[in-house]
């Protein structure tokens, strides 16, 4: 709760980071790495938790969804982590919300073929809405 944010692609600055989400291009949860963006990053939640049925692949948000999330889920519900409540809002969870978000970030089409129609108002295109345009010469996250 404490935790200082910092939003960087620096490299120096991200090797002083305890825990680096989404960039730095390696994924090693030992030392609290979770980006997904590797040419050869294909994990799934069912690849790093065998009892799971998805196989989407995970983006970084997933990654420490799979990784804390039960944990989290323990802590605000204060159930057991290996608990049924936790293990079934856990599932719902990714399932009906974080699932989306990997599939999302990862460029997976809701559909095969044409799209029947446009999704804008997704987690992630609200999100994407608070970011500065890729052209905008002011590109400060700060302000606002």
């Amino acid at each position: 709760q404490d935790a200082e944010v910092v939003r960087t692609r620096d490299p120096q600055s991200l090797a002083q980071c305890d825990v680096v989400v989404d960039v730095g291009g390696e994924y090693d949860p030992e030392r609290h790495r979770y980006d997904h963006h590797q040419r050869s990053f294909t994990q799934s939640m069912r690849s790093l938790r065998p009892d799971k049925p998805w196989t989407t692949k995970l983006s970084s948000a997933g990654l420490v969804y799979c990784h804390f999330g039960s944990q989290i889920l323990a802590g605000l519900l204060e159930q057991p982590e290996d608990g049924p409540v936790v293990k079934a809002l856990y599932d719902k969870l990714y399932e009906n919300f974080v699932q989306e978000i990997d599939a999302i970030d990862n460029g997976i089409a809701q559909a095969e073929g044409e799209p029947r129609y446009a999704l804008t108002t997704t987690l992630s295109a609200r999100v994407g809405h608070l970011n500065p345009r890729w052209n905008d010469p002011d590109q400060d996250t700060e302000v606002g």
